[in-house]
């Protein structure tokens, strides 16, 4: 039996050049599963992703998704893509057997808490205060060029991914410290600013969009006390939930947050197409 791809709806295509299209998994006429393929992401036409796989039960640990992927990554090349990028929920083993599989590396994951009713208390000689206009001044400008540089870095043409840090901040924060459901704290030690996080809710209840230590105060467990402080944020927010993204090469990070309870919910993969 054969193992194909067939169109499940119209091709979507922007003056742009992204494209999408829904696709059905077939074994000869009969339906197995679906995915939506398409290169309308953040990165330009010329980065493709794979959404939504799935192959029905009955249909499972036959090589239907191994073969669905591949023929996936043919429809991008035929698109002139020339990066593939996928997510896996965190419990989809069989997601993730094929991600790695296939050659794919992790680039970032999401992680979620459930938060105690009340959070561990603060290291000795630190205290969180929140962030004054003056500061909340100086962070923006530098927290936009790094986003953008963040993008930069991972392949987004740099103009554009100045312009999506510009929209991002702007949707995100448009009253700025004002913004209403946005809580900025600064972690102080011996009265000395040392980090600080932003955290704000989301549909699942309060994210950490931003969180770092300055860099001359690293290496003393600062981050700790202010992902404490981010949790204080978020049950005073009435929440029990807080979650936020990890690039996979911050290994350190990927340390503090596990020890403090932290799951992954979703990994994201990419590769190159040759």
């Amino acid at each position: 039996m054969t193992t194909t791809l067939r169109p499940s709806g119209p091709l979507r295509q922007n003056a742009g050049g992204a494209r999408s299209r829904p696709y059905e998994i077939r074994v000869n006429s009969r339906r197995v599963g679906s995915l939506l393929i398409a290169s309308d992401t953040p990165f330009g036409p010329t980065v493709g992703e794979v959404r939504d796989l799935v192959v029905d039960e009955r249909d499972r640990r036959r090589g239907r998704a191994t073969v669905a992927a591949l023929a996936a990554e043919e429809v991008l090349r035929g698109w002139d893509c020339r990066r593939v990028r996928t997510s896996v929920p965190a419990d989809s083993p069989g997601g993730l057997r094929l991600a790695a599989a296939l050659g794919y590396t992790e680039q970032g994951r999401n992680l979620v808490k459930e938060l105690p009713a009340e959070p561990p208390a603060l290291s000795a000689g630190v205290r969180g205060r929140p962030m004054t206009g003056v500061e909340y001044e100086e962070w923006d400008g530098r927290a936009r060029a790094s986003y953008a540089a963040d993008w930069t870095a991972r392949g987004m043409d740099p103009e554009a991914a100045r312009a999506k840090s510009r929209a991002d901040h702007d949707t995100q924060l448009p009253r700025g410290l004002d913004t209403p459901g946005v809580v900025f704290t600064v972690l102080e030690a011996a009265g000395v600013p040392v980090g600080r996080v932003w955290v704000a809710p989301n549909e699942e209840g309060s994210y950490v969009y931003d969180v770092a230590v300055a860099e001359e105060h690293r290496g003393h467990g600062y981050g700790r006390d202010l992902m404490l402080l981010a949790e204080h944020a978020a049950l005073a927010a009435g929440h029990r939930r807080l979650g936020l993204h990890v690039f996979a090469g911050n290994v350190p990070a990927l340390g503090l947050y596990a020890s403090l309870g932290y799951r992954p919910t979703r990994f994201h993969y990419a590769k190159d197409l040759l």
